[in-house]
C-alpha cells in the first residue's frame, strides 16, 4: 500500500479544526472525498516542508503548497468532489466562487487582520499564544503585514485615501453576499443537494471562523448569525465531517489514530525537536537583526558593565504567496 499523502495546516481553535481559511478548505476537501491524508496540525510555518501553510507532501510531485493546487491534485488522485455536477451547476461553482473571493475574502481579512481591536484582542492573541517561543515575536506581526499588503493589492490606492467610506462600502458587499449565500442555499443541505461539492468547502472555510471567533468587533458576525440556514449549515459540516477534530489540539489530550490518517500519536522526539525549533529561531532572529542593520555591536571605550546595551525589533519575514 502506498504512503498516504501528508497535509501540513495550521493547528485548530476556536471549535475549528484549523483556524487558517485556506487551510480548513483543503481538509474540508479531502473529508468530503475522503481522501487518505496524514494531517500534520503545526503551530509555525517553519514545520512545513515549504515553509508555508497548508503545504502537501506527495510521493510523485513534491510539496504542493498553494489551496487550489492541492485540490487539482487530489482531483487527479480521483478524489473530485465535483464529479457528478452538471454544466450548469459547474458554472454556478465558478460564479459563486468569484464572488466569494471579490465581495467575502477581503472584508474577512480586514475583520481578522486590520480591524484593530479583533486583531490585538483576538486573532494576534491566539497566534501569539500558539506559536512556540521565540517565533510568536515577529511571526504574528509579520502575517499581519502581509495581509495588510494583500488587502492593498485588492482594494487598491483608494484603500489609503478614504478608508472610512471604503470600509463601509465593503462590508456592505459583504453583507450581501452572505445574503445571497443564504438564499442560494434555501433549506438544502449543501449547495446541490445532499451530497458535498468544492463550493461547499470554500463557503464553509470562509464562514465557520467568522461564526466561531469569539470577536470583540462583530460587525459582519452578527449579520451571519442572523442568516440561521448558514450557521446550521455550518455546524453540520463540523458535527458531520469533524466530529473529533474541533476546538484547540494543544490543550487536548492525545487520541488514536483516526481512519483517515491523521496524525494523532505523541511525537517521541518531540521536546527534541522543539528546543531544535527554538534554537533554530533565534539564530534566524540573530541572523536578520544583523544583516539588516537592526542590532549592531558598539566598538569603543568600555564601562563598568564590560558591554553596551543592544536594542533588537521584532522580525518580519515576508514568504510568498
Amino acid at each position: 500500500m502506498a504512503a498516504p499523502m501528508e497535509l501540513f495546516c495550521w493547528a485548530g481553535g476556536w471549535g475549528l479544526p484549523s483556524v487558517d481559511p485556506d487551510c480548513l478548505a483543503v481538509l474540508t476537501y479531502a473529508r468530503f472525498t475522503g481522501a487518505p491524508l496524514k494531517v500534520h496540525r503545526v503551530t509555525s510555518p517553519w514545520r512545513s516542508p515549504s515553509g508555508h501553510l497548508p503545504a502537501l507532501r506527495t510521493r510523485d510531485e513534491g510539496t504542493i503548497s498553494k489551496p487550489q493546487q492541492i485540490i487539482t491534485h487530489l482531483r487527479k488522485q480521483k478524489y473530485n468532489a465535483d464529479y457528478d455536477l452538471s454544466a450548469t451547476q459547474s458554472a454556478d461553482t465558478l460564479a459563486f466562487v468569484s464572488l466569494l473571493e471579490e465581495k467575502l475574502l477581503p472584508v474577512l481579512i480586514h475583520t481578522f487582520w486590520v480591524d484593530a481591536k479583533n486583531y490585538v484582542e483576538h486573532t494576534r492573541k491566539w497566534y501569539a499564544e500558539t506559536i512556540p517561543f521565540p517565533l510568536n515575536f515577529f511571526l504574528p506581526n509579520a502575517m499581519h503585514k502581509r495581509h495588510l499588503e494583500r488587502l492593498q493589492l485588492i482594494w487598491g490606492d483608494d484603500y489609503m485615501e478614504d478608508e472610512e467610506k471604503l470600509e463601509k462600502e465593503l462590508y456592505r458587499e459583504a453583507r450581501e453576499c452572505l445574503t445571497l449565500l443564504s438564499q442560494r442555499l434555501g433549506s438544502q443541505k449543501f449547495f446541490f443537494g445532499d451530497s458535498p461539492a468544492s463550493l461547499d468547502a470554500l463557503v464553509f472555510s470562509r464562514l465557520a471562523p467568522l461564526l466561531k471567533a469569539k470577536l470583540p468587533n462583530g460587525k459582519l458576525q452578527q449579520h451571519l448569525k442572523s442568516l440561521q440556514n448558514l450557521c446550521n449549515y455550518c455546524t453540520s459540516i463540523l458535527s458531520l465531517y469533524f466530529p473529533w477534530d474541533g476546538g484547540d489540539p494543544l490543550s487536548s489530550a492525545p487520541r488514536a489514530a483516526g481512519t483517515d490518517g491523521s496524525e494523532a500519536e505523541e511525537d517521541p522526539h518531540k521536546r527534541r525537536k522543539q528546543l531544535l525549533s527554538v534554537l533554530v529561531g533565534l539564530a534566524a532572529m540573530l541572523g536578520y537583526a544583523f544583516l539588516s542593520g537592526i542590532v549592531s555591536i558598539q566598538r569603543g571605550s568600555v564601562g563598568p558593565a564590560g558591554r553596551q546595551p543592544v536594542a533588537m525589533q521584532e522580525e518580519e519575514e515576508e514568504e510568498e504567496e
